[in-house]
């Protein structure tokens, strides 16, 4: 019974990260209690600016499960911001500036879903092709101006897509009344996500890709089309993400979204997504890019400089895979132990106090 119940908890999806999550924000509440101890810094703090962080890692653990790479996701971010705000702050076209925005993203998606499937050229070629390409262009349409959307707060775009939930009086600033409704967006669609890689067929089809295209086409997997529809999403949720980025910041800037390219990739591969492709988990990169934005605060709030907080984002990331490492690749846990002399046999263990038998005389 002990054996079976400790392998249910084993297969929990994303256990490793889940776990260094844990320790290391409550280790944060011990060191900084005025902040991880009180509910705004995980209401409205985290909960309105962490939602286009967790949209594009999400987004880009399909990505990296299919064995491929996107670079270009920030310059989608940078466009299709420029697009909305240049539609919204100059024509006043409200939803269409959004449905322009949303428009801008997928077509940019399906463009590396094409070069990469059809023309055959190697997704990191690609997709850095394109980033510097809509890079400039979303500089070009600016003219290298920022865009600032006074009154956005008072539309009915901004109060449905990233405005406080209504419960409570926002003027009281209580805790609950300062939930944004852009994460409830967010939780949805990582859900859905969730479903669509676990319970799907396309899901599925992502996964078999990401072990071998060729075999992938013998089981009878289109497989060029699998990866335009995967770009395509990709190019989407940056698209919502950059609607969520510039309605929040109630600016756009022509550098929108070019943080986010490390902090995305460590993300998935924190959350304990294969580099090599043909294994993913969402929860693991949710708790991944939980971990990754909370390691900041948490870190200037205990008193550490700033190359502290890199220092420190470096450890976790190695920590965290290495424990993934050991719960989740039983085979790669037994050669590094071995690596190390640690015998790990898996039969049964000798008697105490038997002695090896020793060899005789001329054998």
């Amino acid at each position: 019974m002990k054996t079976a119940a400790r392998s249910r908890f084993a297969r929990i999806e994303g256990l490793p990260i889940i776990v260094v999550s844990v320790l290391i924000i409550g280790l944060f509440m011990i060191t900084a209690p005025s902040v991880f101890l009180r509910p705004e810094i995980y209401t409205s703090t985290m909960l309105s600016t962490a939602p286009p962080l967790i949209l594009l890692a999400t987004g880009l653990t399909f990505v990296i499960a299919a064995g491929e790479i996107d670079l270009s996701f920030p310059s989608i971010i940078g466009f299709s911001g420029c697009a909305f705000a240049i539609l919204f702050k100059l024509h006043g076209l409200g939803w269409i500036a959004i449905l322009a925005a949303l428009a801008a993203g997928v077509l940019i998606g399906f463009i590396n879903g094409v070069l990469v499937a059809k023309v055959g050229i190697p997704s990191f070629i690609a997709t850095l092709g394109t980033g510097f390409f809509w890079n400039g262009m979303a500089t070009f349409w600016s003219g290298g101006k920022s865009y600032a959307l006074r009154g956005v707060e008072d539309t009915s775009v901004y109060q449905i897509l990233v405005g406080n939930l209504p419960i409570g009086d926002p003027a009281t600033y209580v805790w609950y009344s300062q939930i944004s409704v852009q994460a409830v967006w967010m939780a949805a669609i990582v859900v859905f996500l969730w479903f669509v890689l676990n319970r799907h067929r396309f899901g599925e089809h992502i996964l078999f890709i990401g072990d071998s295209n060729d075999v992938s086409r013998v089981v009878g997997v289109d497989v060029d089309w699998e990866k335009i529809k995967l770009f395509t999403m990709m190019g989407l949720l940056a698209a919502i993400a950059a609607i969520m980025l510039t309605l929040e910041n109630r600016n756009y800037f022509g550098n929108q979204g070019q943080g986010y390219l490390l902090t995305a990739i460590a993300a998935v591969l924190i959350g304990g997504t294969s580099i090599f492709g043909g294994k993913a988990t969402i929860v693991g990169t949710v708790f991944g890019a939980v971990l990754i934005y909370l390691m900041e605060p948490g870190l200037v709030a205990a008193g550490a400089t700033a190359e502290t907080v890199q220092i420190m984002r470096g450890l976790v990331f190695l920590i965290a895979v290495i424990f993934y490492l050991f719960m989740d690749e039983p085979a790669r846990r037994r050669a590094l132990l071995a690596r190390f002399m640690i015998r790990t046999s898996s039969g049964p263990a000798k008697p105490a106090g038997e002695r090896p038998a020793q060899p005789t005389r001329g054998s």
